[in-house]
């Protein structure tokens, strides 16, 4: 396989292909290799087989990110109880969707029980916490559907900060989402003991 992507019109959302049988037939070696030959763009693959192609992040949303995975990552590294993965990282989810958040955590015990080939490429797990920070290319229907894809599929804990309107959706399993409005702080407790984020600092 050794098609790529050119001349696209970004403007402010991200492009979905609704070609879904022809996806499907991909093996994950192939879909693995489609995404290492477009390295500047964020690619997904939803569980319908349907090619999402998000734009790279401009300068705001850039920034945002990378403060929220330094801290984010600083947690995990002082807690050494899982492992904290960026938004370049691919898992494929228990539905066969391929996604990769904007931040990621895998609790030690299930990293180790992947093998090494497991571990190289998209990891076949869904996470057990997932934050998405919305972009101006994002809507918000369309990331709470993606958080409620990673709670069915095993995830525990998830985020949905949207800066815009300064408020985070807490996700957890089995729980009603928690909306919180314009907080100082938003706390990963009792899954991610002692992570507390200073969301204020997103919102810059």
């Amino acid at each position: 396989m050794t098609a790529t992507l050119t001349s696209i019109d970004w403007n402010t959302h991200a492009v979905e292909l609704r070609f879904g049988p022809v996806l499907k037939k991909l093996s994950k070696e192939e879909f693995f290799e489609f995404c290492q030959l477009n390295r500047d763009l964020r690619i997904e693959l939803t569980s319908a087989g349907d090619l999402i192609i998000m734009p790279p992040t401009g300068g705001k949303t850039g920034r945002r990110n990378s403060k929220l995975t330094r801290r984010l990552t600083a947690w995990a590294e002082e807690d050494a109880t899982g492992q904290p993965f960026d938004s370049s990282t691919g898992f494929t989810l228990p539905n066969g969707a391929k996604r990769s958040p904007d931040f990621a955590w895998v609790s030690n015990e299930r990293w180790d029980a992947l093998s090494d080939e497991e571990q190289e490429g998209f990891l076949p797990l869904c996470p057990d916490f997932v934050v998405e920070l919305r972009s101006p290319t994002d809507t918000l229907k369309s990331l709470k559907a993606k958080m409620e894809e990673y709670i069915v599929n095993g995830a525990q804990l998830g985020w949905l900060i949207d800066p815009f309107a300064k408020k985070v959706y807490v996700y957890r399993s089995q729980s009603a989402v928690e909306v919180l409005d314009d907080p100082q702080t938003v706390s990963g407790d009792p899954l991610l003991r002692g992570l507390a984020l200073d969301v204020q600092l997103l919102w810059k």
